[in-house]
């Protein structure tokens, strides 16, 4: 059998020493080990609020991009203010899946979440709806639906939420640092208890636990250094930011009043300056007064120009669109081009094959190619090349991505490239910009390029502009597609119309006395009979007293009846009388979305006694 040594007994205590102590220490170790990683599931757990609260900010600051865009948007029209609203609007739904995921371990906290996401969606409903009116063009709309305080009310809700879920992390984070502290306490008990016994493992223990309390405070004191330090700067980006769309908003108010009261105390001051001169060659007995009379027309047509031009820059200008075919456009207008650019401009046109129809205003085009020809010749005051070139595009959803307002799909370019002076960046990204010019004082109104920004816009359209300093510049402009329906629009070769009238019967129907006066005085003189009505009762009295009536004149916009309802009761009852409207601003009656009603015949005012006896033929030969 084998042969074992006995322990001695003396040795024995010393080995149930050595073996307790072992298991002491073995058991300290275990615990340590335990209790550490126990604070470190604390400290992921305080990790676990901080990052609840961040998102919660990173949630809120998103509404409030939104909401800012939205309001930059609707004071200003400016594209430049969808960019945020956008960002808002795209980040809201992974950041509230984000947070939804962070407060999994909280039943009362995801019911939270929810009821902030209906809130959210809510919010962004109200801000699509006036986003979309203001592009649709009904501000009133817009402004409707901010007024109701709805968005106040849902952006208060918003906030009491974030608020109320916060209170709820910042309460677990309390709790949550109070287990940290109790967990510490047993660590340091415990490592003193079993220091007796083991003073390394005691020791070891406690260095562990400590190190890990102190890196774990000290994270926590730098995360919450560093959330407070967010919050200061999203509060004074937010007031630098409404300090700045404050500012640009005085700014281009000012520019455009400004330039407005300019222009109009010139030409008001020429038509009062002229008719004074006048009145003094009159009193005379003189009548050489054909040069004062030059001037106040002169004067009135810039001013109607003018409100031309702020109309089509304000999408609000009557559009009657049309497939045009800009090779044909093109080519007829090469003898006023070269009449306008002058002989030392050399003009070469690139006509693509197979073009396809482009939907537009036939007249509207013209004058936004002839606006475009004339900055390019300015650009060239020692002559130059000035290249214009068609062809079908497609622009892309990627390109659409980059670029406010322009949905994907075919387009007809029209691009016009000059070896001009060129323009530095700054100077291309404002001159569509109204009353903008960098031309001398008296060369131009600086809303030739704003006219046609509203123009092509406002027929859903895209205009891109490339410059280069000693280079020159390209403008190309993108119109919608035509449907493939009947022979595209080309310049009009019938022969001049006989504009007097032959007695036809006209009434006229003004609420403006003024306006009424002149308008029956300018009718009749044109060999029409006439008859004149203040308002739509006064007009339906005449047309059952008189069945001789053969057009109907008539005011848009007028008091209790507008001139559209006027003429649907007339033409209930006299289907053949002839309707000829005429307004000073596009109202909804007869112009929806800039564009005319189908059958419409407009006049806009004020208007000249040629363009009255031209409309007045072509609507009674109709």
């Amino acid at each position: 059998m084998p042969f074992t040594t006995p322990i001695p007994t003396p040795v024995r205590p010393f080995y149930w020493s050595v073996a307790i102590t072992s298991a002491l220490a073995a058991a300290v170790i275990l615990v340590t080990l335990w209790l550490s990683s126990l604070t470190r599931s604390q400290y992921d757990w305080v990790e676990h609020t901080l990052a609840i609260r961040n998102q919660l900010t990173n949630v809120l600051s998103l509404v409030q991009s939104a909401e800012t865009g939205q309001r930059g948007y609707l004071l200003t029209d400016s594209q430049a203010y969808l960019i945020p609203y956008d960002r808002g609007v795209t980040g809201l739904k992974p950041a509230l899946d984000e947070l939804n995921r962070l407060v999994q371990d909280n039943p009362d906290q995801v019911r939270s979440v929810e009821q902030l996401r209906e809130l959210i969606t809510k919010k962004l409903g109200e801000l699509r709806a006036t986003v979309d009116a203001r592009k649709a063009g009904r501000n009133d709309e817009a402004l409707a639906i901010v007024r109701s305080d709805e968005g106040l009310r849902l952006m208060d809700a918003i906030r009491q939420s974030v608020t109320a879920m916060e209170a709820v992390e910042d309460r677990l984070l309390g709790e949550r640092e109070a287990r940290a502290e109790a967990t510490n306490f047993r660590v340091q008990a415990g490592a003193g208890a079993a220091l007796l016994l083991i003073v390394a493992a005691g020791y070891l223990g406690l260095l562990i636990t400590r190190r890990s309390f102190t890196e774990l405070a000290a994270m926590r004191d730098k995360l919450a250094s560093v959330n407070a330090g967010l919050e200061e700067q999203m509060r004074q980006r937010e007031q630098i930011e409404s300090q700045l769309r404050q500012a640009q908003k005085m700014e281009a108010i000012g520019q455009l009043t400004g330039g407005i009261a300019h222009d109009f105390n010139n030409m008001l001051g020429v038509v009062s300056g002229s008719l004074e001169l006048m009145e003094r060659k009159l009193q005379k007995g003189e009548t050489s007064i054909a040069r004062f009379m030059d001037a106040a027309l002169q004067a009135t047509r810039r001013a109607a120009l003018l409100t031309d031009r702020l109309l089509a820059f304000s999408r609000q200008q009557p559009l009657a669109p049309q497939p045009v075919n800009a090779n044909a456009l093109i080519s007829s207008m090469s003898d006023l081009m070269r009449s306008t650019l002058g002989e030392h401009i050399q003009i070469e046109t690139v006509t693509a094959a197979g073009l396809w129809p482009a939907s537009a205003d036939y007249h509207q085009l013209e004058n936004a190619i002839l606006n475009i020809a004339i900055n390019a010749r300015d650009a060239m005051p020692d002559g130059g090349r000035l290249t214009i070139e068609t062809g079908n595009a497609y622009l892309d959803d990627a390109y659409a991505r980059g670029h406010a307002e322009v949905d994907p799909g075919q387009y007809v370019m029209v691009a016009l490239t000059d070896t001009g002076t060129g323009m530095p960046a700054d100077v291309a990204a404002r001159v569509f910009d109204p009353f903008f010019t960098t031309k001398p004082t008296g060369k131009g109104t600086g809303l030739g390029l704003s006219q046609v920004y509203g123009f092509i816009k406002q027929s859903r359209g895209h205009v891109k502009i490339y410059s280069e300093v000693g280079e020159g510049t390209t403008v190309k402009i993108y119109l919608p597609r035509a449907a493939e329906m009947g022979a595209p629009a080309a310049p009009s070769t019938s022969p001049p119309q006989e504009l007097s009238g032959c007695g036809e019967v006209v009434l006229v129907v003004e609420d403006d006395p003024l306006m009424r006066k002149f308008t029956t005085e300018a009718v009749s003189e044109l060999g029409y009979g006439v008859i004149e009505a203040e308002n739509a009762a006064a007009a339906l009295a005449v047309l059952e007293q008189r069945r001789d009536v053969d057009l109907l004149f008539t005011d848009v916009v007028m008091p209790d009846v507008n001139g559209k309802k006027l003429a649907d009761t007339a033409l209930r009852k006299y289907p053949e009388l002839k309707v000829l409207y005429t307004t000073g601003y596009t109202a909804n009656a007869v112009v929806h979305g800039g564009i005319l009603d189908a059958g419409v015949n407009l006049l806009g005012k004020p208007f000249t006694m040629e363009q009255l006896a031209r409309k007045l033929r072509s609507v009674l030969g109709q």
